[in-house]
């Protein structure tokens, strides 16, 4: 089991052998066959826009079994996204928490400049909480990425946890090179 600090160096060093374009995720009969009998053992959760060109999995070099993803348009958190991270945190044991924004955002744009309709507008209006009337695209993706953070850290559950090595963490990534930021 990884400490926060340890999962977030792997998922840094993941990142940089996903830019060279190499990936040595371990997908393999033997680790689906280990997983099936010995359960998961995820070391990060990484909550993700369900944007079909972000890929976690991917994008951090990793296997069956290293990452307890969980994707939602525009990476927006509520009681659902809140239920699965006190899971992997709680049952699973994962110490680092990571909201993944990226550019180039439909939900962000959405909320920046459009006004949905159905049920795509609960996630502009939690996106246009977490931005108010930013109008710079990249801006308002991070500011939507701490929003989440924000929600994850005053969730009365996660907050526990935090005394117990658990770290939330945000992050964005750039659609047109693969490179993730930890720094916004």
């Amino acid at each position: 089991m990884l400490n926060a600090e340890m999962a977030l160096a792997k998922l840094k060093q993941g990142n940089e052998i996903y830019l060279k374009g190499e990936n040595n995720g371990d997908i393999s009969l033997l680790k689906r066959q280990d997983t099936f009998q010995n359960g998961q053992h995820p070391y990060a959760i990484i909550i993700s826009c369900s944007d079909s060109r972000v890929i976690p999995e991917s994008i951090f070099n990793a296997g069956i079994g290293d990452l307890f993803v969980i994707r939602v348009a525009g990476n927006v958190m509520d009681d659902h996204q809140l239920g699965s991270v006190e899971y992997a945190a709680h049952h699973l044991g994962v110490k680092l928490i990571v909201v993944l924004g990226h550019n180039h955002c439909g939900a962000v744009d959405a909320a920046v400049n459009h006004n949905p309709d159905g049920y795509i507008k609960f996630i502009t209006d939690e996106i246009k909480k977490a931005i108010g009337d930013e109008k710079d695209e990249y801006k308002a993706c991070c500011l939507n990425v701490k929003h989440s953070m924000e929600i994850i850290e005053n969730s009365f559950e996660i907050h526990q946890e935090e005394e117990h090595g658990l770290k939330v963490v945000g992050a964005v990534y750039h659609i047109e090179n693969g490179k993730v930021d930890f720094n916004i």
